[in-house]
């Protein structure tokens, strides 16, 4: 990544990607994914619950999503709907605000500082595939955890049994304790195919954003309209989720402590065989109606804050000039 020269070609990239990190959209960042999370996490637990659902497990079967909501409701209360919030709360927004950190350093970067070069899809995915493999190597663990808490279909914990969690903390500290570091970092290699998911859905959001600038004759760094982040937001969401869901079914899969696959290859090719390919689509559409708002949540959140820490920051460096 450091020997990557500017699209534009300046000759001055002595510059650094760490001399472009800014605070802000960290902020930004985790204010958009912790809102989008408390608001939709019910959805995120069903599409969790779907997706582990290969017919063969024993595991509570819903028929639909009005099926999964009464059954939820009905043998585990409404608390059953946000097992799982507090991992998801913290992966959410750390992932987003790392996600957010990270792509904007590398992409002002690789501009060479000027926001307005263009860069085009092919660097946007690079830009944005970078920033997922940083952000998913230190997240990874967090969404095991939500995962398997999401899992935990009874009303009671049995404190004493490995693969019973009160929380996240002991959830952590028992999957460190009965399987390692490999086990908080189970799913990983499907979560890398995942980074695919993120550089298409940032490549397709920021070309969207910089066509439509460019149609109006603006600098492509023109800020937005709220309501034109959300429609950006929800079609680029909606073209990386339906290319990519395959693997955040095999990782889910593979993080669930009672699925008994061997590895990312044993999970295919089960599913494969027993389900074909509905089977690597299943939970798709709750998916869809949880990560579609989310994203427009999430977006928008973030253009909004991060416009305003940068303008007061600006105003802050005038001042004091």
């Amino acid at each position: 990544m450091t020997s990557m020269k500017s699209a534009s070609g300046p000759s001055n990239t002595g510059l650094t990607v760490l001399k472009h990190l800014k605070y802000e959209h960290l902020i930004a960042g985790v204010t958009g994914g912790v809102t989008s999370t408390l608001i939709l996490h019910p959805l995120d637990l069903i599409k969790i619950r779907f997706a582990v659902n290969d017919g063969r497990s024993k595991i509570p079967q819903y028929n639909g999503m009005r099926s999964a909501l009464s059954t939820i409701l009905k043998q585990e209360g409404f608390k059953g709907f946000y097992k799982g919030v507090t991992p998801n709360v913290w992966g959410s927004g750390s992932a987003w605000g790392f996600y957010f950190l990270f792509y904007s350093s590398i992409k002002t970067w690789i501009q060479g500082g000027n926001t307005k070069t263009p860069l085009g899809p092919t660097m946007h995915m690079i830009a944005a595939a970078e920033a997922g493999i940083l952000t998913l190597a230190m997240t990874n663990p967090v969404w095991v955890v939500k995962t398997r808490l999401c899992l935990q279909y009874g009303r009671g914990v049995d404190p004493g049994s490995p693969k019973q969690y009160s929380g996240m903390v002991d959830a952590l500290t028992k999957i460190y304790r009965s399987e390692g570091i490999r086990g908080l970092y189970k799913g990983f290699v499907p979560g890398m195919f995942g980074v695919s998911h993120g550089a298409l859905q940032f490549m397709a959001y920021e070309e969207m954003k910089n066509f439509y600038n460019e149609y109006r004759e603006l600098p492509i760094d023109t800020k937005l309209e709220t309501t034109e982040y959300l429609v950006f937001a929800a079609v680029s969401k909606l073209l990386a989720a339906t290319v990519t869901y395959p693997y955040q079914v095999v990782r889910a899969r593979l993080q669930d402590q009672t699925s008994g696959y061997t590895g990312t290859w044993d999970c295919i090719s089960k599913t494969w065989r027993f389900e074909g390919a509905r089977g690597f689509y299943k939970g798709l559409a709750p998916n869809l109606t949880r990560v579609v708002p989310a994203t427009m949540i999430t977006f928008a959140t973030y253009e909004n804050v991060s416009r305003y820490l940068l303008n007061r920051q600006n105003v802050e460096n005038l001042s004091s000039v």
